[in-house]
């Protein structure tokens, strides 16, 4: 597993979610851990590193 830190865009707080570099390009829905909403993330990895990162407001 990878940890990355990003800011939540909904209440812009840092926080870190784990993600998993053995598949290359996810999409899926988390809750922001400090605020409670969903947030959409896309990450993409190549040869198990991350290469791209998307954290998207899911209720727009």
């Amino acid at each position: 597993m990878f940890e990355h830190f990003f800011q939540c865009p909904y209440c812009w707080e840092e926080i870190s979610m784990l993600l998993d570099p053995s598949v290359s390009f996810q999409v899926y829905v988390e809750d922001c851990e400090v605020c409670c909403n969903p947030i959409e993330l896309h990450p993409r990895f190549e040869e198990q590193e991350l290469v791209a990162f998307e954290a998207l407001d899911i209720e727009q």
